[in-house]
């Protein structure tokens, strides 16, 4: 066991690790000397007096006695640590007549496929899109030359949608299996301080290197993995999966781990096809707003903006409309990053945000998007939200020029519904390139009317938000899944046994570590209640 030493606070001009050995020490009436190890396992900045910025740490150490030295001390912030995750638990006993199979890459896939690997089940991964480096040039290739691979692009392929995002990990989620996930990460190649930092993240340029180690891992254990591979039928026998196509290939089936991803329609239409219950799902829709990243961090920082224990800052912008009923929110923010073409389908676009781990781009970037309810979709389908979100993505191609380039207007303009003439200090990142267009022509007349309503209140949390130079991008569709492959409490479809809906495009996870924990239970549930063939 460890002694954990919560609310060790720190100025910013302190010696971190110094300062905090000796605080710890004094705290806890023992030697630095007496330390068998010490672990930095939080940190986050405390930035809410700009004059006097702080950072908030939580420790654990390993000592003589550890017991006695907390029952001594006497304090809520001393406490004993709690055990990690150890993904040790009891092989079941059911015979798998067929080996486990993982359709997708991303992060609920990519546990799923990791832990059942090393557990022995030998699963047969299969994803759509490419391996992370053809995926890269791929996409590439749509940014540059508005080539659409409509099988692997930001949306689909190895490391799913969150690899050409921002790596972020941050989860609202208190789970034992978050530590165990960040972990492995780091084992995979990822910096050592996303086990501690209070907003981590990886950045897309490390974070295509953690997912390709992860997957030489998998078949290290002896996992088998296929790219290029689209899962195009199932088949169904007495309430149970028996039987996958993938690429013409018919191929036995007895536990089907489904990990598509949010944007895997054609997958949802087949499963609504065969009868799989499927509900309808609340998201949110709007744009992608950029400014300097200067002007973010003078605001978040003040005079300390420039410091070199801060990074890039971020900010989490929320407002509810009381007329409309509906909730405006910023949504992956991109320090430092830009913004990119994340369309999945042709005809159409879609924007995402991206950073790099150094997060040292010239603009900040975040979806400023509005809730939609399943009562805004026409018809009573389950899958109204698709249909839905085809329609603004389709309208913005057309008024972006047919050919890729995404509808852009300064939000001062866009406050005035006035198309735009120029741009300002801020220029746009997106690729191909952008389209001046005013932006009601290609979004819910309730999104428009939200957004401007938020504004002026984001403006004076953050001056200069709603500002003459800051760009409004669309549209900013692929927020969640549409809809929720219904499950019961043993994580399998409410009525095809052997089929498990996973991660956050079945509706059950929103991000990569909250995905990924849904992809551990799910191999859980598995694990436990079957053998390796």
């Amino acid at each position: 066991m460890t002694v954990k030493i919560n609310n060790l606070v720190l100025g910013i001009n302190e010696d971190s690790l110094a300062t905090l050995k000796s605080k710890v020490a004094n705290k806890l009436r023992i030697k630095e000397s007496d330390f068998k190890s010490f672990k930095i396992t939080k940190e986050s900045i405390d930035a809410r007096k700009k004059s006097e910025i702080k950072i908030n740490y939580a420790v654990e150490i390993e000592c003589d006695n550890e017991a006695k030295v907390i029952a001594r001390v006497n304090s809520n912030d001393v406490k004993l640590g709690g055990d990690n995750y150890k993904a040790d638990f009891e092989i079941g006993t059911k015979k798998l007549e067929n080996r486990p199979i993982v359709v997708g890459m991303g992060p609920a896939g990519l546990f799923a496929g990791l832990l059942l690997a090393e557990k022995g089940y030998h699963p047969l991964i299969i994803e759509r899109g490419e391996d992370v480096d053809s995926r890269t040039r791929t996409i590439d290739g749509f940014w540059n030359n508005r080539i659409l691979n409509t099988e692997s692009n930001v949306q689909f392929g190895e490391g799913g949608a969150g690899t050409f995002s921002d790596g972020k990990l941050t989860t609202r989620i208190k789970d034992h299996r978050c530590g165990y996930i960040l972990e492995k990460l780091v084992l995979a190649g990822a910096p050592e301080e996303i086990t501690y930092m209070g907003k981590p993240h990886i950045g897309t340029d490390i974070l295509k290197n953690v997912v390709k180690n992860i997957r030489e891992k998998i078949k290290e254990y002896g996992g088998e993995v296929r790219f290029s591979s689209k899962l195009e039928d199932i088949s169904i026998r007495n309430g149970k999966i028996s039987e996958i196509v993938v690429e013409g290939e018919h191929i036995p089936c007895d536990n089907l781990i489904l990990a598509t991803g949010h944007s895997a329609r054609d997958t949802y239409e087949m499963l609504f096809s065969k009868g799989v219950s499927i509900s309808p799902k609340p998201f949110a829709v709007g744009f992608r707003v950029e400014h300097l990243q200067h002007m973010i961090d003078e605001n978040q920082y003040g005079k300390y903006a420039t410091h070199p224990k801060l990074r890039a800052a971020d900010y989490k912008l929320t407002y509810t409309s009381n007329k409309l009923s509906r909730s405006v929110y910023s949504f992956c923010m991109c320090p430092g990053g830009q913004v990119v073409a994340s369309a999945s389908e042709e005809n159409t676009v879609v924007v995402n945000g991206m950073s790099n781990y150094k997060r040292d781009g010239i603009n900040a970037n975040s979806a400023l998007v509005v809730s939609v309810d399943p009562s805004d979709f026409e018809g009573n389908t389950p899958l109204g939200g698709i249909a839905f979100q085809r329609r603004y993505e389709a309208l913005a191609y057309e008024v972006g020029g047919r050919n890729y380039n995404a509808p852009v207007q300064l939000v001062k303009d866009f406050l005035n519904d006035k198309v735009s003439k120029n741009f300002g200090r801020v220029k746009p990142t997106y690729t191909p390139g952008t389209e001046f267009v005013d932006l009601k022509s290609c979004a819910p007349n309730f999104v428009v009317d939200a957004i401007k309503e938020a504004l002026p209140v984001f403006d004076r949390k953050i001056p200069g938000y709603a500002g003459e130079d800051a760009i409004l991008t669309g549209m900013e569709t692929r927020t969640s899944a549409p809809v929720k492959i219904n499950r019961n409490e043993n994580y399998e479809s409410v009525n095809v046994r052997g089929l498990y809906p996973t991660g956050e495009g079945a509706g059950y996870a929103g991000g990569i570590v909250s995905a990924a924990v849904d992809g551990l239970r799910v191999a859980e549930q598995i694990i436990t209640e079957y053998s390796p063939k």
